[in-house]
């Protein structure tokens, strides 16, 4: 996904909101009713008054309210299945919800206005009924289970970082916060992750640009940051351009050219770099062979291989696992368009080659941005998915539902040596990307699966 250079609304359970019928408007008496006075010398006047008394106008039809309850959230709904379901499920309370109608209820007469010797009686008053508490998701957690190779895309600081991160089973660390004692304190938190970096530059064009004078350039921008001490010692590699786009074969050499001499010029520094850094479904397979010279400078400078992997509708569309359901499982030997396409870049051009360098996911996660794909066309960030996951039978619960699918993803990296761990996008993400934040629910139920996943 491209990302503006600053560096995503979630729905929650929806619950019954209590029927309430409004106070219906009785009908008046046909005659008003008045005492007769006390003293007997007031009696002609008393009749003359009765005679006279005033008849109330007709009172207007009682309105009925009708007696359909509302209609229940399918996010209040929990989803039937023989897997268990670790994620937070939602209590429906559409059996217990409460209509009220006034069809059939005895009109009571108008009152008539007491004498100002007369001590009105009070009415009573009908307690007022709270309202329905909004249900809190009860968690089922994540049983334990081997080190994972999740981590987090972090554009800025947030407290709730730090807690994730603290659970123990990041494993990368992908940040555009170069705050020097933030990124200790995320090193602090998470000492065995992999920390990368990147600066914040405009695109590189590749169809004009002089490959060995721009890695120069880039070098003496990135060296004033990353050749701080602080920087050095908790940064572990630094990202160039973000997902560059190589239209043609000579274009990609002239990538490849640009990201192996940078890499070179950095290493004899002491700095680590990550090469590539491709958005999801990119590059072309057939222009790999082209980026090889990148990659070899990588393998010789202790370097990783950046890659950016995304689906939608769910991570799993348009891999061999998409259309299977909510647990489709994966194997060694399953591969993708989108998601799991690494592996067709690593069977099929860099193993061959012996090129199978460690490899880095610097974002992953659910984009609406790629094209052809159902769900909801304007959706972006995962959030935007969660009425459709719910609708799928993909998850109930939105936050919890995308960890699943992470979770999955992770179990994939797992079963790769070569891949170092993979960063979700986003965690405390920037303007305009909302829709992508795991901050909140989502980022608690991913600290609970990392918490028993943690590094050994």
């Amino acid at each position: 996904m491209t990302e503006h250079e600053n560096e995503h609304e979630t729905l929650q359970p929806d619950p019954r909101a209590d029927s309430q019928a409004d106070d219906a408007v009785q009908p008046a008496s046909p005659w008003s009713r008045r005492r007769f006075l006390r003293r007997a010398a007031a009696g002609a006047m008393s009749l003359t008054l009765a005679a006279c008394g005033r008849r109330n106008p007709p009172a207007s039809p009682l309105t009925t309210p009708g007696n359909s309850p509302l209609p229940a959230s399918p996010l209040g709904t929990p989803f039937r299945t023989g897997r268990h379901v670790y994620m937070p499920l939602v209590r429906n309370q559409a059996d217990g919800a409460d209509a009220f109608a006034v069809a059939g209820s005895e009109p009571t007469l108008t009152p008539t206005p007491p004498s100002p010797t007369d001590t009105p009686s009070p009415e009573a008053t009908a307690t007022p009924r709270p309202p329905t508490a909004t249900p809190t998701p009860q968690a089922t957690p994540f049983p334990p289970g081997p080190a994972s190779k999740l981590g987090l895309f972090v554009a800025r600081n947030h407290p709730q970082v730090i807690e994730v991160l603290a659970a123990g089973g990041a494993a990368v660390i992908k940040t555009l916060e170069l705050d020097r004692n933030f990124a200790r304190e995320m090193k602090q938190a998470a000492p065995t992750a992999t920390l990368i970096g990147r600066i914040d530059l405009p695109q590189l064009q590749l169809a004009d640009f002089d490959p060995m004078a721009e890695a120069r350039r880039f070098v003496e921008t990135l060296l004033p940051i990353a050749d701080d001490s602080v920087r050095r010692e908790t940064f572990d590699g630094w990202e160039s351009y973000n997902e560059p786009v190589a239209g043609d074969a000579e274009q990609m050499k002239r990538l490849a050219d640009f990201e192996a001499e940078r890499t070179r010029l950095l290493g004899d520094r002491g700095i680590r770099s990550v090469v590539g850094n491709f958005g999801t479904g990119q590059p072309h397979l057939e222009l790999w062979p082209d980026f090889l010279p990148a990659v070899q400078a990588v393998q010789q400078y202790n370097g990783w291989l950046g890659l950016h992997e995304y689906s939608a509708p769910t991570i799993y569309y348009n891999s061999s696992r998409a259309d299977q359901g909510r647990y489709p499982g994966v194997s060694p030997t399953d591969e993708g368009w989108l998601t799991l396409r690494y592996r067709k870049v690593y069977n099929q051009y860099l193993k061959p080659a012996g090129l199978a360098v460690p490899l880095i996911f610097t974002e992953l996660g659910v984009d609406g941005l790629v094209a052809n794909r159902p769900g909801p066309l304007d959706a972006r960030g995962w959030q935007d998915f969660q009425r459709y996951w719910a609708d799928n039978g993909y998850g109930l619960w939105g936050p919890g539902a995308y960890i699943e699918q992470l979770a999955w993803y992770d179990e994939a990296m797992r079963q790769d040596d070569y891949v170092v761990g993979g960063a979700v996008y986003a965690m405390a993400a920037s303007s305009g990307w909302e829709s992508y934040d795991i901050l909140g629910p989502a980022g608690a139920v991913l600290q609970q699966y990392l918490g028993v996943h943690a590094q050994q």
